[in-house]
């Protein structure tokens, strides 16, 4: 799933050590405003060696690819947009324009009609 925003706000990072590996382990959790007529925030964290493959800044038009997973504990949900790849509109392609595109040739529905001799 991907959504495409302003990112609105960087929250501080989270860092720390696993109690069951004793590995380290940081996360880091941004806010996204999407550019809708009625434009809304999401949240979103990036987790462990992602938060470095992926700096963005307040401001940066980006296009987010997420995973939403929600989980009960003791009754009540919860749920995690985690990114898996973030993009920046200034970096990606530019889309090929309708009006740049060279038209495509009349193909006659009847092959009699057709000056190819070519058998299918």
């Amino acid at each position: 799933m991907e959504i495409k925003g302003r990112i609105f706000q960087v929250l501080p990072l989270q860092s720390g050590v696993s109690q069951a590996s004793g590995r380290e382990w940081k996360k880091q959790e941004y806010v996204l405003e999407t550019g809708d007529q009625y434009p809304r925030k999401v949240c979103f964290q990036l987790f462990g060696d992602r938060v470095d493959q992926f700096p963005v800044a307040v401001g940066d038009e980006v296009v987010v690819s997420i995973d939403i997973e929600s989980r009960e504990y003791n009754g009540r949900w919860y749920t995690n947009i985690s990114a898996w790849k973030i993009e920046k509109v200034a970096d990606m392609p530019p889309m090929a324009d309708a009006a740049n595109i060279p038209p495509v040739d009349f193909i006659p529905a009847d092959p009699a009609q057709s000056n190819d001799d070519l058998p299918f």
